[in-house]
Formats: C-alpha cells, structure tokens, sequence
C-alpha cells in the first residue's frame, strides 16, 4: 500500500470563504473525501493535514521521512517565500508533488517564483479542487 501525505498550507482551511473565481467553491473537507474516496478503491492510504504555521509544515516534512511514500503539497504562500519548506522537502527521499489550485503564472508576478518546483517530481496547478484528484491519479498509473 502507498502511503502519501497531502500536506495543505496557510489560510486552506478557509477555501470555502476565499475568492471563488480563483480557488473554486470545494472546501477543504470536501476536496479530502474526494481523495479519501480515490484512495479507498486504489490501495492507498491518504493522511491530509492542513496547518497555517510555517514550521508545523515541516515537521509534517520531517516526521514523514520512513513513513511516507509521497508527499503532495500545496504549499499555498509558503510556496513562493520558505526556504525551511524547501529544504524540508528536499531532504525527504520519497516522491513529491507540488500542488495549487491557481494556475500560480497567471497571478500576481511574486506567485511566479515557486522555491520547490525544481525538487518536486511533478507540480499540478490551474485545475482547481480537481488538482488532488490528478495528483493521486498519477500515482496509480
């Protein structure tokens, strides 16, 4: 069975309240059962965690090395300014998805610069709540 860990940054636990033109109308409960239901009839086996703070992300990074398979993580902000986050992820040896919602080059210029899409295996982004679905798919073919 693979283990994956689907890691959720700052303010996704608020995506139902966000600008729905960019983030869609999911919340992130939602977008978790879609997984889990992925997951149920793929033999895998999803944890998804959400945390606002910077360096509870990485110890979601740190403690997942030797338990996990894969991370998908949706970094959100963190995505374009943590060094920490990135040095994290670069030193967990499984297979790493980046994940956004938006597609992050057709935003403001400072979301252009991702700090971890050269030490991730494969970055999904634009397609919205259906992002993390792709995400798992990919992993089963």
């Amino acid at each position: 069975m693979t283990k994956i860990l689907i890691i959720n940054g700052p303010n996704l636990n608020l995506l139902s309240l966000r600008n729905k033109d960019i983030y869609g109308d999911n919340s992130l409960e939602e977008i978790e059962r879609n997984c889990q239901k992925i997951a149920q009839d793929s033999n895998l086996q999803v944890i998804f965690e959400q945390r606002n703070s910077e360096g509870d992300i990485v110890d979601l990074i740190q403690d997942a090395i030797d338990k996990f398979d894969v991370i998908i993580i949706n970094a959100a902000a963190y995505t374009h300014t943590s060094v920490a986050i990135r040095d994290a992820l670069e030193i967990f040896d499984g297979k790493k998805i980046e994940l956004h919602l938006s597609n992050i080059y057709k935003r403001e210029d400072f979301r252009h610069k991702s700090l971890i899409s050269d030490i991730s295996d494969g970055i999904i982004a634009g397609f919205g709540s259906k992002g993390y679905e792709l995400a798992l798919l990919s992993l089963i073919e």
